[in-house]
């Protein structure tokens, strides 16, 4: 794989990645229940009978998510402290690099496979709905480190 594909699509599942974490942080830090995020159910007007299996399937998704997220960010916190230390050592960064894209590859099928489950209980219009709101959001994204750069 070339070193641009390589790094778009790093950057891709990096943006992805951040975008969720963002969300599951917020919802945790506003002490919001773990279920499909505010307003979603509603947009996507679920009936009584598909908001009980939403919420039960976001339940383990939404955890599976935050177990993710706790290794990532012990890796990337290892991998600033080897570059930054006083002498790095790249064997070290390079497998912190490695095991961060594993994490995120593995976050990024988890997602897929939530996407698909809930495809599967929405009908058609709610599907396109979920898609378009999707969208949206990933439209208005931009990583942590864009911004960091920007200011």
């Amino acid at each position: 794989m070339s070193r641009t594909l390589s790094n778009w699509l790093l950057a891709v599942s990096l943006s992805l990645n951040l975008g969720i974490g963002a969300a599951v942080v917020l919802e945790r830090a506003t002490g919001a229940p773990e279920a499909a995020p505010a307003g979603l159910p509603d947009r996507l007007d679920l009936t009584p009978a598909q908001r009980d299996r939403w919420r039960e399937a976001e339940r383990g998704f939404l955890a599976d998510l935050g177990d993710n997220w706790r290794e990532i960010h012990t890796q990337r916190e290892t991998l600033v402290r080897q570059i930054f230390a006083e002498t790095p050592q790249r064997d070290a960064i390079d497998a912190a690099q490695a095991r961060i894209a594993q994490l995120q590859d593995r976050q990024q099928r988890r997602v897929i496979a939530q996407l698909l489950a809930e495809r599967e209980l929405l009908t058609r219009p709610q599907q396109l709905a979920l898609m378009q709101a999707l969208l949206e959001r990933y439209a208005r994204e931009s990583t942590q480190e864009e911004n960091l750069h920007r200011n």
